[in-house]
């Protein structure tokens, strides 16, 4: 009976031991875990699953959107399947592509650009579409625009049968409780926002479309772009 009670102590030890160096690693590599399954998420993006994505619901409850944090990164690879993916995004000059998908769940925040109203069309009016940005010079999602993102830079987005050119014109700051900003308009714009380094406020960029063309239309250099592999962490 003694050689078993010791028998227990001793596993739970090693138990005890092993769960926090678990933890430690978790801990450590939080953000390069967080990255890789960032990262790893790469949906094919066709014209037919469009189509399909198009015609389901989705969430745009903003004050519901938390952090993006290892737990929610987690999670939302647990329930990839729940995401509408509708298309790509790109900025070629940072690097910056990554799907665009329905509406802003905290699923399709951690693991894609989320389009902000129920109504939006690519090339009609106001497209708005938010990201998440991280601290740290992150490649993760929006990161690369808050880093680098500048007027006049060229922006793509796709639905898979079309390709619409946007030139970025404005780059500023507002406060998150301007949701005024994805109000639909008569000008054809793309707006994109994201948080700033602290997370109180928004990154805001608009762009101009400039050109609209059908996606096996488009410049061969465009059309791998908009399909190669999705730059998360990268």
């Amino acid at each position: 009976m003694m050689k078993k009670k010791q028998w227990w102590k001793t596993t739970l030890y090693w138990l005890v031991i092993i769960l926090g160096l678990a933890l430690s690693l978790v801990l450590i590599f939080n953000q390069q875990v967080k990255d890789y399954l960032v990262n790893t998420y790469q949906p094919q993006v066709t014209k037919s699953l469009v189509a399909k994505n198009e015609k389901k619901k989705a969430s745009y409850d903003f004050s519901s959107v938390k952090d993006l944090n290892l737990q929610t990164v987690a999670a939302a690879r647990a329930k990839k399947e729940s995401i509408n993916v509708i298309g790509v995004i790109s900025i070629p000059a940072i690097n910056l592509r990554i799907p665009i998908a329905k509406g802003v769940s905290n699923t399709t925040l951690a693991l894609a650009a989320g389009t902000m109203r129920a109504d939006q069309e690519m090339g009609k009016g106001n497209y708005p579409l938010a990201a998440h940005n991280m601290a740290n010079g992150s490649k993760i999602l929006f990161s690369p625009l808050y880093y680098h993102g500048k007027v006049g830079q060229l922006v793509y987005i796709t639905d898979m049968k079309k390709v619409y050119e946007y030139k970025l014109y404005e780059r500023k700051f507002i406060d998150a409780t301007r949701v005024d900003v994805i109000d639909n308009t008569k000008e054809n714009i793309l707006t994109l926002v994201t948080c700033d380094a602290t997370g109180a406020r928004r990154l805001l960029m608009r762009g101009k479309l400039v050109k609209v063309v059908a996606y096996d239309k488009a410049p061969a250099k465009i059309q791998k772009n908009l399909s190669g592999k999705y730059t998360n962490g990268q």
